[in-house]
């Protein structure tokens, strides 16, 4: 987890601030700064209209019974995409945007839910079968442990 934190917080940043002035040295310092605050708002309004969409969704679910695993995996993926739109950047904007995309984020969720298939095999997640008890896939389930 170290080496992501490290590129998350050094190199994403120095990126950005590469193409910002890059963009800058191109269009100019207002013209950036407008280019910036316009694809943040336009990308703000999107995972707004989108939230919408997943909470509905979510709700009509819901009422009929379902259980909405498809719409918690868009929900996610929106929340993410409208964090990175928040984050000043044109990097971070672009992957923000394929976050909110209908299309794009189908196949992030294909690749999101084999992550997780994977992290369930290997047991770096617990699960839990239907009677409520905890799977034991590479953990200590405390649960049914006598601790007294």
């Amino acid at each position: 987890m170290a080496p992501y934190l490290f590129l998350l917080f050094t190199i994403v940043p120095t990126l950005e601030l590469i193409f910002i002035i890059k963009v800058g040295a191109q269009i100019g310092a207002i013209n950036t700064i407008v280019l910036l605050v316009m694809i943040g708002a336009a990308g703000a309004y999107m995972a707004q209209m989108q939230g919408f969409q997943v909470l509905n969704s979510i709700q009509r679910n819901l009422e009929k019974g379902i259980l909405p695993t498809e719409d918690m995996l868009d929900g996610l993926l929106i929340l993410c995409g409208g964090v990175l739109l928040l984050t000043p950047g044109f990097l971070t904007d672009v992957i923000g945007l394929l976050f909110l995309f209908p299309a794009t984020r189908a196949l992030l969720k294909i690749l999101l839910k084999r992550k997780f298939q994977r992290m369930v095999q290997k047991g770096e997640i617990l699960t839990f079968g239907p009677s409520g008890k905890s799977k034991k896939r590479g953990f200590e389930d405390y649960d049914d442990a006598d601790f007294s």
